[in-house]
């Protein structure tokens, strides 16, 4: 995949019927701006009518097992159209030391972003969110201001090291 070419049409995860019906769903989120993100997951899944297990859902966005050891990511607003966007461009472009606690972005196209499942959640303890405390320094260290890390946010390698899955929200400056 060519990191200039943002956003696919195609992929080798999803069919393009599902791309279609994501793109539907974009095109009508400005009707549920005022629904609560409940509200909005639940006309979205209606709206996707996708076969795969719905694995999370936020403020923003939900998550779909594609059952191949990859997520699927769809917009449940407006900022979480533009969070899948910034996970995609944080991933491709960070620098080493940053990129090796992102979960890999493998595709990214109108409305979707196809990611590495990260099945180890993180212990919540004081020895974890210490850890959390000093990968919040490393990525303000390196100009990125994590909005929103904290340990629901994060998963372990099979080596304990943390991998942040949901940075969307983080802000380069």
């Amino acid at each position: 995949m060519e990191r200039d070419n943002l956003q696919l049409e195609e992929s080798q995860f999803i069919k393009r019927i599902e791309i279609q019906s994501i793109q539907t769903w974009i095109g009508h989120l400005g009707k549920y701006i005022l629904y609560t993100p409940m509200q909005r997951a639940k006309i979205a899944q209606r709206t996707l009518n996708f076969p795969y297990a719905v694995i999370g859902s936020g403020l923003n966005r939900i998550v779909y097992d594609l059952g191949n050891g990859y997520v699927l990511k769809v917009p449940l607003s407006f900022i979480g159209l533009a969070s899948n966007a910034n996970e995609f461009h944080l991933y491709h472009y960070a620098h080493p030391d940053i990129k090796q606690h992102l979960c890999p972005v493998i595709e990214l196209g109108l409305g979707w972003i196809v990611m590495k499942k990260m099945d180890r959640k993180m212990a919540v303890n004081l020895e974890n969110l210490q850890k959390i405390g000093q990968l919040t320094q490393k990525f303000l260290l390196h100009f990125i201001v994590p909005v929103d890390l904290m340990p629901r946010n994060v998963a372990l390698t099979h080596d304990n090291k943390i991998i942040v899955i949901d940075y969307g929200l983080f802000i380069p400056f």
